[in-house]
C-alpha cells in the first residue's frame, strides 16, 4: 500500500481536487464503525476531542483511534453503557507518485513527468476546533471515557483537547 511516511500527508498544502473521473477508483476506507455502543440510550454526560490545528488524518489513523477508545470504554462501562460517534469521514483521496527502485531504476524512471500519481488512501480534511471524536456515558464512568479519548488522541496526526459538551455539573 502506502510507502511513504504519514507525516507527508498531515498537513492541508492544496485545495482539494474532485475530478473523480481521473482517478481510476477510490481506494476503500478502513473505518469499521461510525457509531458504537449503545445508540438508543440518552447519556447525561458528553465529551468530545477537539483538533486544535488544520489537518488531515488518514483513516488508518482515524480506525486506530476509535478502536482504542472503543476498547477503553467497553471494558468499563460494558457494552450498553456508552455512545461514541466518530464525527469525520475521509472524503480526501491521497495519491503517490510511485518511483522505481532497485538496480537499473534510474534507466526506467521518468522522473516527475506527468506524476499525477496513484490512489494509495483516504483521509478526512479536519479544521482547527472540529470535534472529531463524542463519548456519552453515565456520570460514574466519566474519567474512563476522558481517559479513553486521550488515549485515542495520541494516535491522531494533529494536538487535541478534550471538552465536556454536556453534563459538567454532573461531573464536578
Amino acid at each position: 500500500m502506502v510507502r511513504k511516511p504519514a507525516s507527508m500527508y498531515r498537513n492541508v498544502g492544496q485545495r482539494s481536487y474532485t475530478r473523480r473521473k481521473y482517478m481510476g477508483g477510490v481506494p476503500g476506507s478502513h473505518i469499521i464503525h461510525y457509531d458504537m455502543g449503545n445508540k438508543t440510550a440518552d447519556f447525561p454526560v458528553k465529551l468530545s476531542l477537539v483538533a486544535m490545528e488544520r489537518c488531515q488524518i488518514r483513516h488508518t489513523a482515524l480506525e486506530a483511534a476509535r478502536i482504542t477508545a472503543n476498547r477503553a470504554v467497553m471494558g468499563a462501562a460494558g457494552r450498553t453503557g456508552y455512545h461514541i460517534k466518530l464525527r469525520v469521514y475521509p472524503h480526501e483521496v491521497l495519491r503517490e507518485n510511485k518511483q522505481a527502485t532497485g538496480a537499473g531504476a534510474d534507466r526506467v524512471s521518468s522522473g516527475m513527468r506527468g506524476a499525477f500519481g496513484k490512489n494509495v488512501g483516504t483521509a478526512a480534511r479536519v479544521s482547527a476546533g472540529q470535534k472529531i471524536f463524542t463519548i456519552s456515558v453515565n456520570k460514574e464512568h466519566f474519567a474512563i471515557a476522558k481517559d479513553a479519548l486521550r488515549k485515542a488522541g495520541h494516535k491522531l496526526p494533529t494536538p487535541f483537547r478534550i471538552t465536556v459538551d454536556q453534563g459538567l455539573e454532573l461531573v464536578q
